[in-house]
Formats: C-alpha cells, structure tokens, sequence
C-alpha cells in the first residue's frame, strides 16, 4: 500500500524511476542509471540477515547529512557494499511526511539493499513509522540506539534507549510484530564506561525478535573521541550467538576491517567515516577478505573522477542551486588524500554552481602539479601519510585533538 500523500519520487519500490539523468560523459553510474550498475564481488564474504542476502558482510554507517542518495549510490557503484542504511529520519516526522524526512529516504531501483533508520521513543509512532517504511519498499528497518546528539537522546532516542532495557524491548516487539521486513538495531556498548548495557540490551532485543545488531564500540560518554574498545563488541557477539553481530567504529582502512572481524567474531562490519577517506573502502575491504590481496588506494585522476560524479549527483538530486552549497561539506573530505590540498579547499567551500565546481577543480589541478614529479605523480614528501585505525594507534594519538570527525550538521537536526 502506497501511504496516500506521499510523492512517488520519494518511494522505494521496484517501479519507482528516479528523476536523475545519465552519468557524467553518459555513461552508466548516476542514479537515473543505478540499475545498469555491476554486481560487487559474491564469492566469501556474502551473509543473510533474515530473508535478505548481501553480496558482501560490508555495511554503510548511517551519517546524519551526508549517507543520502547520491553518497550511497556513488559508494554502490564503486563495489563491495553489501547493506546500506539511511540518515536517521524522525518517525514522527515520517508519519507527518515532513518534506524534509521524505528526502531522506528517497531512493531508486539500484539502491538495494535499503534500511530506512529511524529514532524515536513513542511505541506508537515508532510501529506505524516501521510500517510506513515497509509500504515504502524498504527491506529493513533500523533503530537508531546509538545517537549520541543531545536533541535526538533528550527525546528518549538513541543512546537514551540503551538506559531501560525492558521498556526498549516492549518498543522493539511492537515494531517486530508490526512488520515482515527485517528490523535490525544499531546501539553503543552503554551510556558511559560505568553502564556497559550492550550485551544484556542485545539478549533482550533478540528476545524481542530484532533480526541483527549493530554495534559501535564506543559509549555515548565517549561520542567519537578515544578507542573503540574491540572486546566490548565481542562480548555483544557472545551474548546474542543467534543472530548477527555487525561491528562499527574506526574502520578506516581494510586491514582495520579485518581486524575487526577476527578480534571480535562478528558477522560483519560496517564503516562510516572511512567511507568518506576513502569511497573505494569497501571494494577493497571485499577484495582483501575474500583473496587477502590489499589494493593499492586509487590514484589522483580516479579520485576527481568520483569526486565529479559525486558532485553531479548532488546537483541532480538536490537542484542546481542547492546542490553545490551542499556540497561543500563534502568535497574537503576527498581532499584529505590528495596531497597538498589549501587552494581546492580555499575554492570548493564558495561554489555556487558547476562551473564554480569545474573552475576550483581545474585551478586545483594546475597548482597541484608543483608537488608532482614528471609522470604526475606526488613527490614522496607531499604524499598523504597511510590511514589507520584509532584502535590500533593507541589511545593517546587516538584522543588527539587532531584527529577528524565529522559533525551532524545543523540543518538535518534541527528540522527533525
């Protein structure tokens, strides 16, 4: 059942067509074209989460403003994604069909599979908003437990759901009995280092029925500061042996996947932050686990050329006019690996339209070349320093005020 007022631009199922045109140079990869987009690598690292089966144990990390449409469809094409999951959207406002929640959880044929994330503490809207999501062609619904923002835990979502067990779990079976989609969780070892509640949390949502969880090694005292703490995650994985267990935070090169998985024993990984150093993150991830070969990072042309698809789409999918400004919140983060980097980001952050973006990226290109050698390539001393994962540098560097993260925006939050 199609909910009645909702634009048939914003629903999720098989015969929707979205309104975006043709790749950049025409080619297949924009999200008009998402059907025609090549199946990631199968063999070794497939997995099923109830009746759904992924091509790969690799998950995207729902990241308030930025895991819209375009970022999933671009990081689809790149290979190796096997699950990806929407901004977190308010089931109250996806109930009211607020402009603002319908937009993020627009998609398209290729965009599969698809968790809508919700947050909210009101049984009832939380059960009617996971049945809005079915209608709606999604094949899972996610609950966000895990938030550490004030505005969505003042409101008793988020972390705040990880402090009554029984009452979350009431809210969770409602939800389960509601649907026959998946309804997975997505949660924090506790509230703080004190109140480790993750594993009894996870036994009681698998009581509930919850099809898998999610779990970031971190507390909600800790937002994204210090380690991830891998034997918080495992104590999860052994609590809950039934269902799948996927591991979350500070995966930022494959190795670090790797890692988590064999020091934790959960069933997949999913990846947030890293997927914005690196796009290629899961094709390499996938690549490593099922042949143990680590590719090289992709080179300085391949970057712009996903930095330009990326753009296109926001414009498409955004308009003309907002398109480039929100873009500016994205383009710095492909530059953390391009070498010398001060005039692109002096020039993305006042685009307006995409002659701006072509302009900044054409001046960038020029001035970049002093830092190369004849072939193109960054002279060694210039070339970015390898990624790595917080929880294997240590908890001093990895507390470094240095260290990047990337903040929920203010217009999404404020609009929830």
């Amino acid at each position: 059942m199609i909910p009645a007022g909702v634009p048939a631009k914003t629903l999720l199922v098989p015969q929707a067509r979205s309104r975006l045109s043709p790749g950049v140079g025409g080619g297949p990869g924009t999200i008009a074209g998402c059907g025609r987009i090549g199946a990631a690598h199968r063999a070794g690292t497939a997995m099923r989460i109830q009746q759904i089966e992924t091509e790969s144990n690799l998950f995207l990390s729902p990241l308030a403003g930025y895991t819209n449409l375009p970022m999933r469809m671009t990081l689809r094409e790149l290979g190796g994604l096997g699950w990806a999951t929407t901004d977190l959207v308010n089931a109250r406002s996806l109930i009211e069909r607020n402009p603002t929640a319908l937009k993020l959880v627009e998609s398209c044929p290729g965009d599969r599979p698809l968790a809508i994330q919700l947050f909210g503490s009101n049984p009832d809207e939380m059960r009617d908003a996971a049945v809005m999501c079915q209608d709606m062609g999604a094949q899972a619904v996610d609950i966000n437990m895990g938030c550490p923002v004030r505005k969505v835990t003042q409101i008793g979502g988020g972390s705040a759901m990880m402090t009554e067990l029984s009452r979350t779990a009431g809210l969770v079976r409602r939800m389960v009995g509601a649907v026959t989609i998946p309804v997975t969780a997505k949660m924090r070892l506790g509230w703080d280092s004190e109140n480790i509640t993750a594993p009894d949390l996870a036994r009681a949502l698998e009581g509930a029925g919850v099809a898998a969880v999610f779990v970031h090694g971190r507390t909600r005292a800790q937002g994204f500061s210090g380690t991830v703490n891998l034997q918080g995650i495992r104590a999860v994985v052994e609590a809950v042996p039934a269902i799948p267990v996927i591991g979350n935070g500070d995966v930022t090169t494959p190795e670090a996947a790797r890692s988590m998985l064999s020091e934790t024993g959960c069933a997949g990984v999913s990846i947030g932050r890293g997927a914005f150093y690196d796009p290629w993150i899961f094709r390499r991830t996938e690549h490593l686990l099922r042949t143990g070969e680590l590719l090289a990072e992709p080179a300085f042309a391949e970057r712009i050329r996903v930095l330009r698809l990326h753009f296109a789409r926001y414009c498409e999918f955004y308009g003309e006019t907002r398109g480039p400004r929100l873009f500016r919140k994205v383009a710095p983060w492909y530059a953390k690996r391009f070498g010398p980097a001060k005039l692109f980001k002096q020039r993305i952050l006042s685009i307006e339209t995409r002659a701006d973006f072509e302009a900044a990226v054409s001046e960038y290109q020029a001035w970049r070349s002093a830092f190369c050698d004849a072939s193109g390539e960054l002279l060694p001393k210039y070339r970015p320093a390898p990624l790595s994962p917080a929880f294997a540098r240590g908890e001093a560097e990895a507390a470094s005020p240095s260290r990047d993260s990337i903040p929920v925006p203010r217009g999404p939050v404020e609009t929830w």
